[in-house]
């Protein structure tokens, strides 16, 4: 009898495992279109200076391909390894670096951080705990949110009103290199229609404050030799644009590579070319995955 059952949860769990894999999370792809092997990307991107991550904010698989990414690049990277994310306002540095740093609890840490993303417990605490396990170094790259809410409503003249306090903040080059026409900032303007407020150009400088302010801090964070993983919403890095545009921008010569997040049915309808240029590692999900809560 014993046998028998024995035998039976055997077939059950092959038959679990085939299932399993004829309905995959998730596939990864190279940017001609072809199946991506995990260790070859891993030793590919390592290579790189920076990596950006580009995520949807609520995908589960995104969030657990960036933990066991940081896992795989440790392993190679060491202590050069260092993280960034948009996640997290650049005003509260100070507090995460005395957190990472053991100075206090957890319970003392997240009530100091401003503008904390629902989600953090779930999808960005590991990140977050990872980097204080290995005594790692974590950037909060974004500009804080009321600063860029100042510009999406009055644009550059936002800045003429600000200390010089406030500006430490807010990428310095936004100024010199903001240029509404690039592929990013036009494209929201074009996916408007006809319906293109009169503020477009606030919106679209808005927009740029946080990609430039995230290039700044990463970039200001980096040291010949160091290894950058950087998260991100897809929208600021795909096609080699927002943060990656403006890092080529500010210091040209790195070498910058990406991935990014793709449901299947979004890859289906993709081009050849917008495959080729998207990133240069795709994650196409499941349109059914069950979402975190953001």
């Amino acid at each position: 009898m014993k046998q028998i059952t024995l035998t039976g949860l055997i077939i059950l769990a092959f038959v679990s495992l085939m299932t399993a894999q004829s309905k995959p999370a998730y596939q990864l792809f190279k940017n001609n279109g072809k199946t991506a092997d995990y260790n070859k990307m891993i030793t590919d991107l390592a290579e790189s200076d920076m990596v950006f991550f580009g995520e949807y904010h609520n995908n589960p698989i995104s969030h657990w391909l960036q933990l066991e990414m940081s896992k795989s690049f440790l392993d190679i990277k060491g202590d050069k390894l260092f993280f960034g994310a948009e996640m997290f306002e650049n005003g509260n540095q100070l507090v995460l670096n005395e957190y990472l740093n053991g100075f206090y609890a957890e319970d003392k840490m997240l009530p100091e951080i401003t503008q904390l993303w629902s989600n953090y417990k779930t999808d960005y605490k590991p990140l977050v705990e990872f980097a204080k396990d290995n005594n790692l170094r974590f950037i909060a790259t974004n500009i804080p949110r009321r600063y860029a809410s100042m510009l999406s409503k009055k644009g550059m003249d936002a800045l003429k009103e600000l200390s010089p306090e406030a500006l430490s903040m807010i990428g310095p080059d936004l100024e010199t290199y903001f240029d509404p026409t690039v592929k990013a900032y036009a494209e929201m303007a074009d996916k408007m229609g006809g319906h293109v407020p009169p503020n477009m150009l606030n919106i679209q400088i808005a927009q740029a404050s946080k990609d430039a302010t995230m290039a700044h801090f990463s970039l200001q964070n980096f040291n010949a030799g160091d290894f950058l993983f950087h998260f991100e919403g897809s929208y600021h890095s795909n096609y080699n644009q927002g943060i990656i545009w403006w890092i080529n921008k500010i210091q040209p010569g790195l070498n910058i590579k990406s991935i990014t997040t793709v449901m299947q049915s979004e890859w289906d309808e993709m081009s050849k070319e917008d495959k080729a240029e998207i990133a240069n590692y795709i994650i196409v999900v499941a349109d059914s995955m069950t979402l975190t809560k953001g």
